[in-house]
């Protein structure tokens, strides 16, 4: 279980996950959040009434400003500075640290809901899955979302194969489960609709940012990205006018034995 993301190379694994400091503010910028129903239900699964959550890779604040939203207290831990301090910046209500999922900086039993955006599959879960458990208290939850694209829309099926670069990979969110661990019980998982305001212009910009196009070759990434601007300028559903992009949220959810 050393790499989470089946059939990606570790050196190429450790590239991508490391992609997108230097791109914070793009990111910060250009992904989507995450939808309300989405992190409330991740939190339905504490005993009790969650007050303390952590943001495990936090990336720019994602998750973090959607728990807010609802109520409870947020530690962020990020292990790249750029990224945490673009989270800083927009979210000062937030607690930052420096950390990993595999060296969590939090005492035992300190939060009430370790939740992971668009990132277990870049853990060593046979590290992560131990501290996550370290840090969550008696009947917490760890509860993981990805943002993906809905390709029940025929012209984004269309532009993903277009743009699949020499380093797409395949992720966990397509998977019936996580992989299971003895410190919690089986995952739930369950799917949330979704949509992000676009222009063909923002959408190229989002696209940019996935670690797929970061760590491609300069000449991949440019041609990539042109073709996807060309296909977006001739699609009549996204040629002229803010549209939206359909998203499904998947959240996979289990709590702490």
């Amino acid at each position: 279980m050393n790499s989470s993301t089946p059939g990606i190379e570790p050196e190429l694994h450790a590239r991508r996950a490391a992609s997108f400091g230097a791109e914070a503010a793009a990111y910060a910028e250009h992904r989507p959040d995450y939808p309300e129903k989405a992190l409330a239900w991740a939190l339905d699964g504490v005993k009790g009434t969650p007050e303390r959550v952590l943001d495990l890779a936090a990336g720019t604040g994602k998750v973090s400003e959607g728990l807010l939203a609802l109520g409870v207290a947020v530690t962020a831990v990020e292990p790249d500075a750029q990224m945490l301090g673009q989270l800083t910046k927009t979210l000062p209500a937030v607690t930052p640290l420096i950390g990993t999922a595999e060296r969590i900086p939090l005492p035992d039993a300190s939060v009430d809901a370790v939740v992971v955006g668009q990132a277990v599959h870049w853990f060593d879960l046979d590290r992560a899955y131990p501290e996550m458990a370290r840090v969550l208290k008696p009947g917490g939850v760890v509860a993981a979302l990805w943002n993906h694209d809905d390709e029940s829309a025929a012209w984004l099926a269309e532009l993903n194969k277009l743009i699949k670069t020499s380093m797409s990979r395949r992720w966990l969110s397509d998977y019936e489960s996580l992989p299971e661990h003895e410190a919690f019980e089986p995952f739930e998982k369950k799917t949330f609709g979704h949509k992000q305001p676009r222009t063909a212009e923002t959408l190229v910009a989002t696209l940019a940012t996935h670690s797929h196009m970061l760590v491609a070759t300069e000449e991949e990434r440019e041609a990539k990205l042109r073709t996807a601007r060309e296909f977006l300028d001739r699609n009549p559903e996204t040629a002229s006018r803010e549209f939206d992009l359909p998203i499904t949220t998947t959240v996979f959810r289990a709590g702490k034995r």
